[in-house]
């Protein structure tokens, strides 16, 4: 098996999926740029994936159990997405975002690839921030008193595993989004992270953080590994060219607004609610 996948390591769904495909050992093309057709259809919505050249799909948790992992329950997938708790705040400082989007930029072996494939990622950053912005508007979320008590549930469920893994002797399902989520919090550092690595009532999930950054060594994508007292390698980062071309790219959007700005409420739009993931 095969597989294409378009979307940013910054998304925690996009992380399960890469997760996944790792453990498999199975080769795939990741792209920060949607393909033509995926974003005819959906957009910058992420991630969207294709399985042996079959049909383009969206939903992260039903990919993880084609690729042969135990569906996520109801109660676990709510108490994962309660564990993106903080995520509004990824865009409290505006040049650190960028940045950190310009530094996951493409890598590959083609330098007009990784330079267009750079420049447009721009865009999906300008989407992305504008996104996370107006979602602080509009959903006007509560602060929690502490950002640990998210992380409570899993705590819990390590606590009663079987393995080592959140999933038992072997990372499953649930392994990957939780970790996913963890990279997404380290990706752009927000509050959430100073709970999982201080809060003293997070013991297992930290030793299981540790023991999923030993598993993973050899994976690109690890933002968490300088957090964690991990000799692991940190993620793979674009070159100084390449994150120049993508800061390029984001002037030419923020000079065009009106048009941007018009795009990204448009495309907004084609999302369906229920697919909107809460923050």
């Amino acid at each position: 098996m095969n597989a294409k996948v378009y979307g940013f390591t910054h998304s925690p769904w996009v992380q399960a999926v890469l997760l996944a495909l790792y453990e498999k050992e199975l080769d795939y093309d990741l792209y920060v740029r949607p393909p033509y057709d995926v974003f005819k259809k959906w957009g910058v919505y992420m991630p969207v994936v294709s399985l042996d050249d079959g049909p383009w799909e969206i939903e992260s948790t039903q990919i993880l159990t084609k690729l042969g992992y135990k569906p996520i329950l109801a109660d676990e997938l709510k108490a994962a997405n309660n564990s993106w708790q903080g995520v509004l705040h990824r865009t409290d400082n505006p040049f650190k975002f960028f940045l950190h989007f310009a530094r996951g930029g493409q890598i590959s072996k083609s330098f007009v690839n990784n330079t267009v494939s750079n420049f447009l990622l721009s865009f999906v950053a300008f989407y992305m921030f504008m996104l996370i912005n107006i979602g602080k508007w509009t959903l006007k979320q509560k602060e929690p008193e502490n950002f640990g008590d998210q992380f409570m549930y899993w705590e819990k469920a390590l606590d009663t595993s079987e393995g080592p893994f959140i999933d038992g002797i072997k990372p499953g399902s649930k392994d990957f989004v939780m970790f996913g989520i963890i990279q997404c919090h380290a990706s752009i550092p927000v509050p959430a992270l100073n709970s999982l690595i201080n809060d003293q009532r997070l013991p297992n999930l930290r030793k299981w953080v540790n023991t999923m950054e030993k598993h993973f060594k050899g994976y690109p994508y690890l933002y968490s590994s300088k957090f964690f007292k991990s000799d692991i390698p940190e993620a793979n980062s674009a070159n100084l060219f390449q994150i120049v071309s993508f800061f390029c790219g984001l002037i030419v959007m923020i000079l065009a607004f009106p048009i941007t700005i018009t795009l990204v409420l448009i495309l907004m739009s084609r999302v369906e609610k229920n697919r909107i993931k809460r923050f």
